[in-house]
């Protein structure tokens, strides 16, 4: 049954000595094969699964165009220079310049649906990699290495044939046409553009919080590295004979402020860390010392979702012993404490100080540099204190030939108010002598405005489907105050959608389809902006979103949330790894894919790496 030697048989401590050992170790062994392979099978099973989604995926993989020559390399414009900078020469093609800035979700998702050859296509940024965002909790603990959540930018560019440029944007000159790049040390320079894609993310909002110096923030691959190093750093302190207890005991403490996809996922990582590997390392007393807490808000965590969903993640952690602190806010972070001040039932509050050893900060965004200025060069249309704003196609307001985009965190979409339309509408819905919408015209007329708003189709659609609510009288008509009523509804529900991945990858999609479009018009050059405007707007609808479901890993378990009540709640490994497999379908690459399945199988096998470097 047994080899001479070590039989490896899985990673919960399933190791069998070998023959000299097998008459005393035989039940045990048993017990334990079994237990892995029940493991292993349900591994195997949402393996299959997943090979069967990658195959759709894996149709247009960026590997196919590593074989292909790269773009030239960029040149300046010999002896030309604006506003005491060169610029970078343009002269050399006779198609429009697209320039994108950033290599997150939204730009990434551009660059994989841009049809080939329709523009000169620049990416800057000053990462040369895109990052699966979702999956940074997990490499802060070792659950997937750091390269696994990684994707070269330059392999991404290839497939649209485009050049990238490692450097940040810093101004903007849209009467000229040209963004100004810089990379530190290394100087400036002009970038000419013909259209504009903005997608350089967003950074984290303080909330008027001092001592966020003191704070790990979770944004880039530096950030999982570093948080990595600071919880393995914290348990080699620990663990050292001079440390004393009340020390051990604020070492072993891990905030995290925000509660979130982003704290909680994290939070549910670092549980699943201690439970399933440092306790084979780590004696029992520092373990029991180890405190996690959430501070949130809001009196909920997960707020965005269902609150079906939000019950659930609380009563999970309550299980996990992560404390959840609601109704409350961090004030002040030091290097050893954090103070908060909470929010009483009776109005007052209640000031509590924390000493602390980690503080993740994840508590929503606001502009960076860039975009503010962006902002501050368009004040008549830009007024919005945490994004930039752009109209239902994505075209930042303000610029008047409709030339520049922006997409993904750093933006957010202005929706049409419905009940500035109400006359309209209205008098659309019914027949001229009529002063009541029917049922059937009230059909009728949301296939209408669904055509014609489609950001608001979803809502249009509900509208059809509680008719008998907003049928105040119950007279199987549809007045005008009660028409009114469901405008309101629908303005209530557009609202800004969330900083989520999905929402920055289905902008992504539409503008990638978009910008195609307009590159195979055959418009008219010469004309002014307004008519072009037109034209573009006669080819490409609106911007439409699709919530396709929030998730969110609780730590052995996971939730969705698909919206209108919709949910997913399980507790178990299936949970696990299906949310495991939509991620694994997302991603942009076959190596990601391939890396991620070999990660997961080792800290199945092996658990997680715990060294610190």
């Amino acid at each position: 049954m047994f080899r001479t030697g070590r039989a490896l048989l899985g990673r919960r401590g399933v190791l069998s000595a070998g023959v000299r050992h097998a008459s005393t170790t035989t039940g045990r062994a048993g017990g334990s094969y079994r237990r892995f392979g029940r493991t292993l099978g349900v591994w195997a099973a949402g393996s299959a699964a997943l090979a069967g989604a990658g195959y759709y995926a894996a149709r247009d993989e960026i590997e196919a165009f590593d074989s292909e020559e790269p773009a030239p390399e960029l040149r300046l414009a010999p002896g030309r220079q604006f506003r005491g900078y060169p610029v970078v020469d343009t002269t050399a093609s006779t198609r429009e310049r697209l320039v994108v800035l950033g290599s997150g979700w939204g730009a990434v998702a551009v660059l994989k649906t841009l049809d080939r050859d329709r523009y000169d296509v620049v990416v800057v940024s000053p990462d040369n990699y895109f990052i699966f965002t979702p999956l940074l909790p997990s490499a802060t603990v070792g659950t997937v290495e750091f390269r696994s959540v990684l994707e070269g930018i330059r392999r991404i560019t290839k497939r649209v044939r485009g050049a990238y440029i490692e450097a940040s944007a810093v101004d903007v000159d849209f009467d000229s046409k040209c963004v100004l790049i810089e990379k530190p040390g290394e100087g400036r320079v002009w970038l000419p553009y013909d259209r504009l894609v903005v997608g350089v993310g967003a950074q984290s909002i303080t909330h008027g919080a001092t001592g966020l110096e003191h704070c790990h923030k979770l944004k880039t691959i530096l950030d999982a590295r570093s948080m990595r190093q600071h919880i393995m750093a914290n348990f080699e302190k620990v663990m050292l004979p001079t440390t004393p207890d009340d020390e051990k005991r604020r070492l072993l403490t891990f905030v995290v402020c925000g509660g979130g996809p982003t704290g909680c996922e994290f939070a549910a990582e670092l549980h699943d860390l201690l439970t399933e590997d440092l306790k084979h390392y780590f004696p029992q007393s520092v373990r029991e010392m180890v405190r996690v807490v959430i501070i949130q808000s809001r009196d909920h965590i997960l707020n965005m979702m269902d609150s079906v969903i939000s019950e659930f993640a609380e009563r999970q952690f309550a299980r996990s012993n992560i404390t959840v602190v609601t109704n409350s806010r961090v004030q002040a972070i030091t290097e050893t404490s954090l103070r908060y001040s909470t929010r009483n039932a009776d109005g007052s509050t209640t000031e509590h100080e924390l000493p602390q050893g980690f503080v993740l900060w994840s508590t929503g965004v606001s502009l960076t540099p860039f975009t503010q200025l962006l902002c501050q060069k368009l004040p008549e249309t830009q007024r919005n204190r945490h994004a930039i704003t752009v109209d239902t196609r994505l075209r930042v307001k303000g610029v008047a030939d409709g030339s520049v985009y922006a997409l993904g965190d750093c933006a957010t979409v202005e929706y049409p108010n419905m009940l500035e339309h109400i006359n309209e509408l209205f008098e659309s819905a019914h027949h001229a002598d009529a002063t009541e919408i029917t049922r059937s015209e009230f059909s009728a007329f949301v296939k209408s405005a669904t055509a014609k708003f489609p950001c608001a189709a979803g809502h249009f659609q509900s509208l059809e489907r509680n008719f008998d609510y907003f049928d105040a009288n119950h007279n199987g008509r549809i007045d005008r105050s009660e028409f009114r009523g469901m405008l309101e509804f629908v303005d209530a529900k557009l609202t800004a959608l969330p900083a989520l991945a999905q929402v920055a990858n289905q902008e992504g999609v539409y503008l990638g389809r978009a910008l195609s479009t307009l590159a195979a018009l055959d418009a008219d050059r010469s004309s002014d902006a307004e008519q072009r405007r037109r034209a573009e707007e006669l080819a490409v609808p609106p911007f439409a979103y699709h919530h396709r479901g929030t998730l969110a890993y609780l730590g052995r378990a996971a939730a969705a949330d698909f919206g209108e009540g919709q949910a997913y709640k399980g507790s178990n490994l299936a949970a696990k790894y299906l949310w495991r497999s939509v991620y694994w379908s997302q991603q942009v690459s076959l190596r990601t894919r391939f890396l991620l399945m070999m990660d997961w199988i080792k800290e199945l096998l092996f658990g997680r790496d715990l060294s610190k470097f």
